[in-house]
């Protein structure tokens, strides 16, 4: 296995452990206990799923893999604090759209070569890449996967 090989499935193993352990937070929570803050007036557990999701969703632009499969939750989920918005979607809906959009993401990746995960991803200019080669798509990877594992923890305060 060569270095960039061993670096693209240290990185996204770690990715998939995290989303696996979130699932695992996830499924042992009732929708009553998705209904309950992490912490007086901070977010709702709902809120923070429809939140992962829309962070999540962001990432198939910027990865360029095609258009957001849920842009409809960008408002509610990622522009907007939680309450802001009367009516979201169920916990049920929600948890549904987290397992479809964990294995587009699965499928999606396991699709690209190593070598590609080091190509810009789209936000970057290429002037810009040329000076800071960091900030491919790879480092997009590392970064959504801390994101999840600081609200995995936040979870762990619905028990």
């Amino acid at each position: 296995m060569t270095t960039t090989e061993t670096t693209v499935k240290m990185i996204l193993d770690r990715w998939n452990a995290s989303i696996k352990n979130f699932g695992d937070l996830l499924n042992s929570l009732t929708d009553e206990q998705l209904q309950k803050e992490i912490a007086p007036k901070r977010n709702r557990g709902v809120y923070l799923i429809g939140h992962l999701i829309a962070v999540h969703d962001l990432m198939i632009p910027l990865l360029d893999m095609g258009e957001k499969l849920y842009p409809n939750l960008q408002q509610s989920f990622f522009e907007l604090p939680d309450k802001a918005v009367a009516e979201i979607p169920s916990a049920k809906e929600l948890r549904e759209c987290w397992i479809k959009h964990c294995e587009w993401l699965r499928q999606k990746f396991e699709s690209l070569k190593p070598e590609q995960w080091f190509d810009k991803h789209t936000v970057v200019s290429d002037e810009d890449f040329a000076k800071e080669p960091h900030r491919n798509k790879l480092n997009i990877i590392v970064t959504r996967t801390s994101h999840l594992q600081y609200h995995t923890g936040q979870f762990v305060l619905l028990k």
